[in-house]
C-alpha cells in the first residue's frame, strides 16, 4: 500500500475526541479528523470542502507512539479583568460598543451581539474553561492509499504548505518537520515498523541509557476488529464525525546492533623525548 510518514513532534500537542463547551480533551495520541485537517491546511482547503471527506474514506491510519508525553491540564479565563479606563455602568451591552470586558452570547438584536453580563454580580462575564495538552510527546502516524496520485500530492503540501500546519490546535506548533517520507508497505504495521524515529527521540533514549522494550501501535480496522471513536470525517462544515474502528497492539523493538569494535590505534611516538 502507498504510504505516507508523518513526524507529529513539539512543545504541545491536543487531538480532541469529546471536546465541549468548557472542557477541552485530548486523546493520547493523533486523531484521524485532527491529521485530516493538517493535511487540508497544507493543501489549503476550506472547511466546507468535500475533499475532506474524500481523504477520510481514501486513506487508513495508523500510528506508532515513540514517545507518549505528559497530559497537561490549562486553566483558561476568557473575558475577565479590566481595560484601560473603559467601566461597565450596568445594563446590556453589545459587541460594536468600547469593550469592558465580557465575551459574547449567542443572542442577537438588529445585527447586533449581546455581551454576556452576569445575573449575580452585574459586570461582563468571564468564561473559564480547562484545556489539556500532550507535553513533549513524538508520534509517527502512517497514511495508507491505494492512490499513489494522491499520496504524492499530500506528500508535496507538506513540504510547501499553503497555510501553517499545527498539532491538533493552532497554539500547538511543530518542532520538526512534518513530512517523514512515503513508500511502500503490505499493511500499516509493516509501515510503522519499517517508519523512521526521530533524532529527538533517539536522543531522550541516549540520555536515559536504554531504549523501550516495546512501543504502542495504534491500527485502523475493520468495523468490529477494534475499539470505535468518531473521528472518521463526516459532514466538515457542521463538525459531524463518523465512526472509525482502532486495535492497539504493541511491537517488541529489535534488539540494537552491537557496536563496533574501535580500531587499533598504533601508539603516539613523541619525537620531543630526549
Amino acid at each position: 500500500m502507498h504510504t505516507l510518514f508523518l513526524r507529529l513532534e513539539g512543545p504541545l500537542q491536543a487531538w480532541g475526541l469529546r471536546a465541549r463547551w468548557g472542557e477541552r480533551d485530548t486523546a493520547d495520541a493523533p486523531s484521524k479528523s485532527g491529521l485530516l485537517g493538517l493535511l487540508g491546511c497544507a493543501l489549503g482547503l476550506s472547511r466546507e470542502d468535500p475533499m475532506l471527506r474524500e481523504l477520510s474514506d481514501q486513506l487508513r491510519l495508523g500510528v506508532r507512539v515513540d514517545r507518549p508525553g505528559t497530559l497537561l491540564r490549562d486553566y483558561h479565563t476568557t473575558g475577565g479583568g479590566r481595560y484601560g479606563d473603559a467601566v461597565h455602568s450596568g445594563g446590556t451591552r453589545f459587541h460594536d460598543q468600547p469593550y469592558v470586558g465580557g465575551v459574547l452570547s449567542a443572542k442577537v438584536s438588529k445585527s447586533r451581539i449581546y455581551v454576556k453580563i452576569n445575573q449575580s454580580t452585574g459586570e461582563p462575564e468571564t468564561d473559564v474553561s480547562e484545556r489539556y495538552y500532550l507535553a513533549d510527546a513524538s508520534f509517527l502516524a502512517a497514511l495508507q492509499g491505494d492512490n499513489p496520485a494522491l499520496i504524492e500530492r499530500l506528500a508535496a503540501a507538506l513540504q510547501a504548505p499553503a497555510w501553517p500546519c499545527f498539532l491538533g490546535r493552532k497554539s500547538c506548533v511543530p518542532s520538526a518537520p512534518i513530512f517523514a517520507g512515503t513508500g511502500d508497505y503490505p499493511s500499516l504495521r509493516a509501515a510503522l515498523e519499517a517508519g523512521p524515529f526521530s533524532p529527538r527521540v533517539l536522543a531522550g533514549w541516549e540520555r536515559a541509557g536504554q531504549r523501550p522494550a516495546q512501543l504502542r501501535l495504534l491500527l485502523e480496522v475493520e468495523p468490529g476488529e477494534g475499539n470505535r471513536q468518531n473521528d472518521n470525517i463526516g459532514t466538515p462544515a457542521r463538525r459531524v464525525f463518523r465512526p472509525r474502528y482502532v486495535r492497539e497492539e504493541w511491537w517488541t523493538l529489535p534488539a540494537p546492533e552491537p557496536a563496533a569494535p574501535a580500531p587499533d590505534v598504533p601508539p603516539v611516538i613523541d619525537t620531543l623525548e630526549g
